[in-house]
């Protein structure tokens, strides 16, 4: 079985109707080490009954398998919540709805692309902020310390400047770093990539690091300022109407 016929399998035996399914992670990232699982994300659609009635249906499903070494990490959410989720200026589901990396797709996947262009705002920065943040302490804390804590600080916030200057959705660090051109970004890419034999740095490399991670937080923080992006977003009436048929159509070809 290869990656793609799991990958494949999976889908197929989710107990919902999915809008898509895409990978994310350090394969949508590009820096996957030889033994990195598959970060299966999507969007499934509950049918009528589970969302009129009193009790609450499954608003995520998660599961993780391994199949002749490959490890699949599954999460989906229900139409609602994801929506819900876009307009909360949560970048991990702008960047699952987004991926290239395609499992699955459907009619309402495309709608849903051109939908949520209307959930991008300027304030889409505190999320890659905090995000940053959060790795840059992981990064800091640990001993030895590893490369891909870094690798994320260095992801997001390039993400987070990509966005606030085009309003376009990119969390491939490798692409990323085509514009940002940082020689040190490469080497960790490449560390990271060789596996776990060079997946640590020196305590020396600290101080630099550490600079780096100050100066493109200051970047991202003035590309915040200039950016033209709105400030608030437009989408909700849209993403309703959408749910709204797309619940529709689930119980008409329930009972048809």
């Amino acid at each position: 079985m290869n990656v793609e016929e799991h990958l494949r399998g999976e889908v197929a035996r989710h107990p919902f109707p999915l809008l898509f399914a895409t990978i994310s992670g350090a394969h949508l990232y590009g820096f996957p080490s030889p033994d990195s699982d598959y970060d299966l994300r999507g969007c499934h659609l509950l049918p009528a009954r589970e969302v009129v009635g009193l009790g609450l249906g499954r608003e995520t499903v998660e599961s993780s398998t391994t199949k002749q070494g490959i490890e699949v990490d599954l999460v989906t959410h229900d139409a609602r919540k994801f929506f819900a989720m876009l307009l909360k200026k949560n970048g991990y589901v702008l960047e699952q709805l987004y991926s290239p990396l395609v499992v699955q797709t459907t009619a309402a996947h495309d709608e849903l692309k051109a939908i949520a262009r209307g959930c991008v705002t300027r304030h889409h920065s505190h999320h890659y902020l905090g995000f940053a943040e959060t790795q840059w302490r992981l990064f800091e804390k640990e001993s030895p310390r590893r490369v891909k804590p870094l690798l994320y600080v260095y992801r997001v916030l390039l993400t987070g400047i990509a966005l606030m200057r085009t309003g376009q959705v990119e969390a491939n660090l490798v692409r990323l770093n085509e514009d940002a051109r940082l020689a040190h970004v490469d080497d960790l890419i490449a560390r990271k990539l060789a596996g776990p034999e060079k997946s640590t740095l020196e305590d020396s490399d600290l101080s630099f690091h550490r600079r780096e991670y100050e100066r493109l937080r200051t970047e991202l923080e003035a590309a915040h300022q200039a950016s033209t992006l709105p400030e608030t977003n437009s989408a909700r009436p849209a993403l309703n109407d959408l749910l709204v048929r797309l619940r529709v159509e689930t119980a008409a070809s329930t009972h048809g």
